[in-house]
């Protein structure tokens, strides 16, 4: 059995934090991204779409897991294979990065890509790819 090559994903990481703040009574952080991914590998005669999205993780005292989608985009097989390469530079978020409470700052943010297939038929599943991590900073600006 042939294994078929998997998506190549170069870079996720954070570009920019542009601010950390206090709003509304939650912690609230806005940044840009860079993205470089080949997702052409998961292309196939059954796949309708792919929705992709970068995710942020962090712990804090009230979860042990947070998880937010900073940004996404559907893929769509009927656009072209090329549409699945992906290329962001300086990108900002399109959802803010925001905690319940008050717990972003001084938190490790892991970011990663994912992209979920959505074929004409049959099951659903997702992948993932690390992406890299940064710091916040103990005070807002």
């Amino acid at each position: 059995m042939t294994r078929m090559p998997k998506p190549e994903i170069k870079t996720v990481k954070m570009h920019e934090l542009a601010s950390l703040r206090s709003h509304g009574g939650v912690d609230r952080a806005l940044l840009s991204f860079d993205l470089e991914a080949d997702l052409r590998p998961a292309f196939h005669w059954n796949l309708k779409q792919l929705y992709v999205f970068v995710l942020a993780e962090y712990e804090s005292k009230k979860n042990v897991l947070n998880q937010v989608i900073l940004w996404d985009k559907i893929v769509q097989a009927s656009d072209g294979i090329d549409s699945a390469l992906l290329k962001q530079d300086s990108t900002y978020v399109k959802y803010a990065l925001v905690d319940q409470s008050t717990e972003l700052r001084n938190s490790t943010i892991n970011l990663s890509l994912m992209w979920d297939h959505m074929p004409l038929t049959g099951r659903l599943f997702m992948e993932r790819a690390p992406g890299s991590s940064f710091h916040l900073p103990t005070k807002y600006f």
